[in-house]
C-alpha cells in the first residue's frame, strides 16, 4: 500500500539480522489511517515469517514526527461501527506487535501522540530523541484511546500516572518521560538512529530462541506471560529455561563460552 503514486506507507530497510521499518507519510506526519495500520501490520507479519531477522526497529519518517497520531480527518465522520472497526483494527496491529518472535525497538524522533504513542507502547522498549513530544491527547477530540493505550500505558507507567495523562491529555516532553518511565533513554536527535542500531545489533547477536523465549517470558498479555501470578509465572520461567536446554544453539552457546570463542547460533 502507498500513500500516492509508488510511495509505500512503511519502508523497510535490512542491516544483517535487523530490520528497520519506516511509517512514511510525512506530509501527514505519519498519522495512522486505516491503510496504515494494515500496512505496519503486514510488515510486522513479513519480519515474524522470516526466521533470519533477529530484531526490528520502528521509526517515522522526516525529523517532526514518530507518529504524530491516528488521522483525525479519516476517522472525523466515523459512526460507531466503524468506529469499532477501526479501534479492532489497531488492536489486531499492537497484538500482533508484542506476540512476535522478534524484540521491536521504538526510536521515536518526534512527535508521538495518541495512536503514535499507543504504536510505540506496543513495542518491546522506547527510545527518543530529546525533541519527541509524547502524550494522550483523545480527551480533547472527545474520545479515549483505542490502540490499547489506556492498559499500556498503565502497564509502563502505573496507573496514577496513566490516569493523570490520560484524564489531562497532556503533551510531555522525552525527558519527563524518562523519568516515568515511558522510555528508556533519550538521544539527541543526531544518535538515536545510531544508538537504537547499535542496541538492535547487540540483541540480534543473541541466540535468537533464546531472545524469543524471553519476549515471551516477560510481555504481559503474552500466554503464561508476566500478567500470571508469581508462582504461575515462575513455573512458565523454569519451564522455558529448561526447554532451551533441548535445542542445539543451548550447547552451541556454552560450548562457545568455554572454548573461549564467538557462538555460532543456528535458531534450533
Amino acid at each position: 500500500m502507498t500513500d500516492g503514486p509508488g510511495e509505500p506507507l512503511v519502508l523497510a530497510a535490512r542491516d544483517g539480522a535487523v530490520v528497520t521499518l519506516t511509517v512514511n507519510r510525512p506530509a501527514a506526519r505519519n498519522a495512522l489511517d486505516a491503510a496504515t495500520v494494515d500496512a505496519v501490520a503486514a510488515a510486522f507479519e513479513a519480519i515474524d515469517r522470516d526466521t533470519s531477522v533477529h530484531c526490528a526497529i520502528l521509526t517515522g519518517a522526516g525529523d517532526r514526527a514518530f507518529v504524530a497520531g491516528a488521522d483525525i480527518k479519516a476517522m472525523a465522520d466515523l459512526d460507531r461501527e466503524g468506529a469499532r472497526v477501526f479501534s479492532e483494527r489497531g488492536h489486531r496491529m499492537a497484538d500482533l506487535m508484542e506476540g512476535i518472535r522478534v524484540p521491536i525497538i521504538a526510536a521515536v524522533n518526534g512527535w508521538a501522540l495518541g495512536a503514535g504513542c499507543e504504536l510505540a507502547l506496543a513495542c518491546d522498549f522506547i527510545y527518543a530523541s530529546r525533541t519527541a513530544k509524547l502524550g494522550m491527547p483523545e480527551v480533547g477530540l472527545g474520545v479515549i484511546p483505542g490502540f490499547g493505550g489506556t492498559q499500556r500505558l498503565a502497564l509502563r507507567v502505573g496507573v496514577a500516572r496513566a490516569r493523570e495523562l490520560i484524564f489531562s491529555g497532556a503533551t510531555i516532553d522525552a525527558d519527563e518521560a524518562l523519568r516515568i518511565g515511558l522510555c528508556n533513554a533519550v538521544t539527541a536527535p543526531e544518535e538515536l538512529m545510531p544508538r537504537v542500531r547499535a542496541l538492535a545489533a547487540q540483541i540480534a547477536a543473541h541466540a535468537p530462541l533464546a531472545v524469543e523465549a524471553a519476549k515471551q517470558t516477560v510481555t504481559p498479555g503474552q500466554p503464561r506471560g508476566v500478567d500470571e501470578p508469581l508462582a504461575a509465572a515462575l513455573v512458565v520461567e523454569r519451564e522455558r529455561f529448561a526447554g532451551l536446554f533441548a535445542t542445539q544453539d543451548q550447547k552451541e552457546g556454552m560450548r562457545a563460552f568455554i572454548e573461549k570463542r564467538p557462538p555460532t547460533w543456528k535458531g534450533a
